[in-house]
C-alpha cells in the first residue's frame, strides 16, 4: 500500500487484462475497503455480487455490452432500497458511488486495474443484469467494477483545470 495521492494521480485505462486470477484474498480486500465508504446517516445501503466464473463473465459482458467485463473478476454494486433512509437519487446512488471509488483505488494499492461501468439509469441494463443474477425487486444494479492484472494500460490526461472549475473565496 502506497501513498493514495498518487494513486488518485497515476490512473490510468485498461486496454488489457492479464488471465491471472485475482486472488480471494485482495478480493475480500477490495470488499473491505468499499465497505468503509462513507454513507448517508451509515446506512451502508450496498450489496456486492462478486463473478469470477467465466461464463457468468461472459454472460455479463454479452448483456451490458462492456468491454471492460474481459476482466477475470466483476463486482456488480448494488443499492438494497430497504436498508437507504431515501431514495435511490437522495443517497443510495451516492452512498454505492463511494463504496464503488473505494474500490477503484483500492485497486491502485495492490497491483490491481479497476474500471467502472456504470448500470444506473440504464432500464435495460438494470433488467438484464437482475434477471441474469437473480437479484430481488428492492435491490438495484448501480454499477460495476472490473477488476484485474493489467496487461497493458494508457495513462490518463491530467483534468484539473483551475480556471474551469474553481471558485476560491477569499484568494
Amino acid at each position: 500500500m502506497g501513498n493514495l495521492i498518487d494513486y488518485i494521480y497515476s490512473r490510468s485505462i485498461v486496454q488489457n487484462y492479464c488471465n491471472k486470477k485475482v486472488e480471494s484474498q485482495k478480493i475480500m480486500l477490495l470488499l473491505e475497503a468499499a465497505m468503509a465508504a462513507p454513507s448517508a446517516c451509515s446506512n451502508d445501503p450496498w450489496e456486492f455480487i462478486v463473478i469470477s466464473e467465466e461464463e457468468k463473465s461472459k454472460e455479463l459482458k454479452e448483456k451490458t455490452k462492456f468491454k471492460c467485463c474481459n476482466a477475470p473478476l466483476s463486482i456488480v454494486v448494488c443499492g438494497n432500497t430497504k436498508l437507504g433512509k431515501v431514495d435511490i437519487e437522495n443517497t443510495l446512488l451516492q452512498d454505492c458511488s463511494a463504496a464503488i471509488q473505494n474500490i477503484v483505488l483500492a485497486c491502485a494499492g495492490i497491483d490491481l486495474a479497476a474500471e467502472w461501468c456504470i448500470i444506473y439509469p440504464s432500464y435495460e441494463k438494470i433488467e438484464s443484469i437482475k434477471e441474469m443474477l437473480h437479484i430481488p425487486e428492492h435491490v438495484i444494479p448501480l454499477g460495476i467494477v472490473c477488476v484485474g492484472y493489467p496487461n497493458e494500460t494508457k495513462s490518463l490526461k491530467a483534468k484539473y483545470n483551475e480556471k474551469a472549475l474553481c471558485v476560491f473565496m477569499g484568494r
